[in-house]
């Protein structure tokens, strides 16, 4: 039996617990069948880092079930944000991001838990270990089931994106509107730290999130939003992923994406 080494940032004072895994992952099931315009998006979002002997098994768990979209009825849609109060301890992960620990917190003040890594969040409901590849797909097929906002993804031109937002569910609260850049097949040699010497691959990396605007829940949505993507970035690899996530539950009732280099007047 295997541990997951958990770290709480508590007052500023990391600490750790352990908790058992198994440390393989299922056996994949059949991809699915249905289109991807017609599957029901859940977001997932996995708090990782490289300097996190636990998060490597984590991110294989989202890479594989983004990669494989096996879980029925669903469009996974894969966040992979770096913290980075692991960077203290040896290595610094190139893919962490002080907004993305500050957002780990956000959801630990809703949960009423510690910031942990590997965490997964599906939908900004229900937060797990990201390693328990059983639990997440299940969290993944029970949250489907929510009603959804309707998004609309269309490129008025190759430097941007035109979002659409309406129909919000039935009693939604005030959300904004996200939008995160997401690239994938992206990679890491680790020289320090607990995975000193491992090659990491991870799930699909947040390059960029930000807040485009906010709806209410008997309003609607629109802006067109410029894509601004750094000159390292692979443009085939990255997708906008637009979120609309009530600003006090922090539920997300809506999500769409779309990849970046699919040209002018593309639908998701």
């Amino acid at each position: 039996m295997k541990t997951v080494f958990l770290s709480l940032l508590s007052a500023g004072v990391l600490a750790s617990v352990a908790l058992p895994y198994a440390s393989k992952l299922a056996p994949k099931t059949s991809a699915p069948t249905l289109p991807a315009a017609a599957r029901v998006p859940v977001v997932v979002e996995l708090f990782t880092s490289e300097g996190c002997s636990s998060c490597p098994a984590a991110d294989a768990t989202l890479r594989e079930l983004a990669a494989t979209q096996s879980v029925p009825g669903v469009e996974i849609v894969a966040l992979g944000e770096h913290v980075d109060y692991w960077n203290r301890l040896g290595w610094k992960d190139a893919f962490s991001s002080a907004q993305f620990t500050e957002r780990q917190r956000q959801y630990a003040a809703r949960f009423g838990t510690g910031s942990y890594t590997p965490q997964a969040v599906v939908n900004g409901q229900t937060e797990l270990v990201g390693s328990q590849r059983q639990k997440l797909a299940a969290a993944i097929a029970q949250a489907a089931t929510a009603p959804r906002a309707t998004i609309r993804l269309t490129r008025p031109n190759p430097t941007s994106i035109h979002v659409q937002v309406s129909s919000l569910p039935t009693g939604a609260k005030q959300s904004q509107v996200l939008l995160a850049l997401t690239e994938t097949g992206l990679s890491s040699q680790v020289g320090r730290g607990e995975n000193a010497g491992r090659l990491l691959h991870h799930a699909p990396v947040v390059r960029a999130l930000r807040t485009v605007g906010t709806v209410d829940g008997a309003g609607s949505f629109a802006a067109t939003v410029p894509l601004q993507l750094a000159a390292q970035w692979q443009a085939a690899e990255v997708r906008a992923v637009v979120l609309v996530q009530e600003t006090a539950s922090r539920r997300i009732v809506g999500a769409a994406s779309l990849a970046v280099d699919a040209g002018a007047d593309a639908t998701p």
